[in-house]
């Protein structure tokens, strides 16, 4: 008679991004962190599951590289940045959407996210421009009442939400609020999803920045690093103002020549760096570039197996 019937039981929603988290092997790992093995990597991921329902982690070919999927890249950068604070050293992947084949009709199928963008009335022609270019559809657009804010709803597949955010921060000056939730699988759009109209500008060779090779190669696009930081060959020290890499000797010295000059002592004044937060760095990456996390440093870097293929300017 006292029998209650069971709640019906709550579904974990699947993953849709996947990002490989493994051991930093670039020439500066381990000048900081406290965990930097495979096993202790491999360890935490694994104790993460008995809490995180939602996250996968898989073993890959490579011994000190895991495959971790979640529902979204917060998600996952919120493990990367948990991880981070504890004292990790992290070499982090590009992340990418996870697809699956619809049984009934044998086609590849990709996720989709329904997308809610609250914006003055003045950016809304930039919103929805975006939106357009990473092959959202417009579901409904209207002025929310109190407050004058525009509310422009998409439907965008989730390939077309990776590095989004940054994106619409910058074309609305900072004042859009996004909102999205994962709406359903839909047959794989065909055509490839721009994410980045821009190339990198890459470190030429290694040492300390100086400020002499901070001069010449801001002219070249916005730099991430400033005098004193180290750098390595290969590793990521600014965005290229074209599309297409290029290669940048930021650790150059003046001559020293007993010859006096006109202009000896005018300079041109250093531009303040970029600050690149963990967020912004995961949605810079290409897919040819990784992410090496350190507990108080980001610095992004070619992949190094992926760097023989790559084109562009050298």
């Amino acid at each position: 008679a006292d029998a209650a019937d069971p709640l019906p039981p709550i579904a974990v929603e699947q993953p849709t991004v996947r990002m490989t988290i493994g051991v930093n092997k670039s020439p500066l790992a381990g000048r900081e962190g406290k965990f930097l093995t495979s096993r202790m990597i491999r360890d935490r991921l694994f104790k993460e599951l008995d809490r995180n329902v939602a996250l996968q982690v898989a073993e890959t070919d490579s011994a000190d590289r895991y495959e971790v999927s979640g529902r979204g890249q917060l998600h996952l950068t919120v493990l990367i940045e948990t991880m981070r604070r504890e004292g990790f050293e992290l070499e982090v992947g590009p992340p990418s959407v996870i697809y699956k084949e619809n049984e009934e009709t044998g086609k590849t199928e990709e996720p989709w996210e329904a997308v809610e963008v609250r914006v003055p009335q003045d950016y809304v022609g930039g919103v929805v421009d975006l939106l357009n270019q990473r092959k959202g559809e417009l579901q409904d657009m209207g002025l929310e009442e109190g407050e004058g804010m525009n509310v422009v709803k998409y439907l965008v597949p989730t390939r077309g939400m990776l590095g989004l955010r940054s994106a619409l921060l910058t074309a609305t000056r900072g004042t859009a609020i996004t909102d999205s939730v994962f709406d359903s699988y839909r047959p794989k759009i065909a055509e490839e999803i721009q994410s980045r109209d821009k190339g990198s500008l890459l470190a030429f060779a290694d040492g300390p920045v100086t400020t002499f090779g901070c001069e010449g190669a801001q002219d070249r696009g916005k730099l991430f690093v400033s005098a004193g930081d180290d750098v390595y060959k290969g590793m990521i020290v600014g965005i290229h103002q074209r599309p297409g890499d290029l290669e940048v000797n930021v650790c150059k010295t003046k001559a020293l020549t007993n010859m006096r000059s006109a202009n000896k002592g005018i300079s041109t004044g250093i531009v303040a760096p970029v600050e690149m937060s963990l967020d912004a760095c995961v949605e810079y990456l290409a897919d040819d570039e990784l992410l090496e996390v350190t507990p108080s440093l980001f610095r992004m870097a070619k992949n190094p197996e992926k760097s023989k293929k790559r084109g562009g300017k050298k």
